[in-house]
């Protein structure tokens, strides 16, 4: 985003100076520039200076903060900073200005005596800039105290989940039936390894369906979204073709550095997670954090419990499986969610009682598929009660992603 605001500043400094140059200069028009050449190139010097040192100051100010938040929430939260539109077009605006400013002061020729010519709509928009620069960064503080804030961390990463799990698993007006997953095919199978390190970050589901059928076998992906696969592990099984092309599984699943919010629900309820955590351990010591966040994977997690968890898998029209992706169930959401938390906040009553209230509520709304998952992870749990009519949940040995 800066680089575009820069690139948009060079054009615009030169259509602005070429419009200056057409125009007739003897026009002295009240809101122009009105120096000459020296007075121009001081204005615009003073500009260019300043912005610069303005813009180190607020680069300054953003990696602060970014080690803050590393260190205070969780380093898997400094995504969302990277990628927030505001603290890029305010980057822009500044980095604007100063490229703005460097481009009109090329255009000032000659002297007050000899030659001179002033882009009296070029210094004055660079000046308009410069105010405009000076509300930005006003605006940026405020945005940068705001987004530091837990409870705006939290809320964010809880609301990019809730987006994700809409469009992965659609809430219905009438509750579908959980479709049983399809048996793979028997006969030959053969391995597809990955060729690089990565963390599965999407699979095009569509386009390994489309191969799969071009060459009538059927593709088993071994790794669900958010698994890392090392070189040469097994990434995917093709049943009953041993001379299938493996290029279009290995374009079709994007591995990164990184877990990403592209299609991994288990990835939002990770960050809430390891938030929660950090506030519960001993050099922090923040349950009012930790209970925020339970607030947020409560809400997340009974939408899970209130929709279908149909299998990934793709068929073709006379019902032959085509490919099939795994992808975690609803007992490791619930797993992921509350387990860690239950068990680093064992000590905590309010995390106790926060944890065995968001499960009792989840249990009452969730789909009777799901509400056996949910009533032994109460029946697990341990440990005296935080409150006379409440119990805390225990470290279950469920296992998690």
């Amino acid at each position: 985003m800066p680089l575009l605001f820069a690139i948009a500043a060079v054009l615009l400094a030169l259509g602005v100076t070429a419009i200056d140059d057409r125009l007739d200069t003897s026009l002295r028009l009240p809101f122009l520039f009105a120096g000459g050449p020296e007075g121009a190139r001081s204005l615009l010097a003073a500009i260019i200076t300043s912005m610069i040192s303005f813009t180190g100051l607020v680069f300054s100010i953003t990696i602060v903060v970014l080690q803050l938040t590393s260190s205070q929430f969780s380093p898997r939260v400094l995504r969302s900073f990277l990628e927030d539109r505001f603290n890029q077009v305010a980057l822009g605006v500044f980095v604007a200005t100063f490229v703005y400013g460097l481009v009109v002061l090329r255009g000032v020729r000659g002297t007050a005596q000899v030659d001179p010519f002033v882009p009296q709509i070029g210094v004055t928009v660079s000046f308009a800039l410069v105010l405009a620069s000076v509300l930005v960064f006003l605006a940026y503080i405020h945005h940068i105290a705001q987004s530091i804030r837990a409870a705006a961390i939290l809320a964010s990463i809880a609301d990019d989940t809730r987006a994700l799990l809409d469009d992965r698993f659609p809430a219905g007006d009438q509750p579908a039936p959980v479709l049983p997953a399809r048996p793979l095919p028997g006969g030959p199978t053969r391995t597809i390894a990955a060729r690089s390190p990565g963390v599965v970050q999407w699979v095009d589901d569509s386009a390994v369906a489309s191969a799969a059928a071009g060459h009538g076998v059927s593709i088993e992906l071994l790794r669900a979204v958010g698994e890392f696969v090392a070189t040469g592990a097994p990434l995917a099984l093709v049943h009953g073709h041993a001379s299938f092309d493996d290029d279009p599984v290995h374009a079709a699943v994007h591995l990164g550095r990184e877990r990403s919010m592209d299609e991994d629900v288990g990835f939002g309820l990770r960050q809430l997670v390891d938030i929660a955590e950090r506030a519960l351990s001993p050099g922090v010591n923040d349950p009012t954090t930790a209970v925020q966040a339970l607030d947020h994977l409560h809400d997340i997690v009974r939408r899970l419990a209130t929709r279908a968890l149909p299998p990934r898998q793709r068929t073709a029209d006379d019902g032959h499986l085509l490919v099939s992706v795994p992808q975690p169930g609803f007992d490791e959401f619930l797993a992921l969610a509350f387990e860690e938390i239950a068990h680093w906040g064992e000590d905590s009553p309010r995390v106790r009682r926060r944890v065995h209230i968001a499960l009792r509520d989840i249990e009452a709304a969730a789909r009777p598929e799901h509400r056996p998952v949910v009533a032994r992870a109460i029946a697990r749990q341990q440990g005296p009660p935080p409150h006379p009519a409440v119990d805390a949940l225990s470290p279950s040995d469920t296992g998690l992603r």
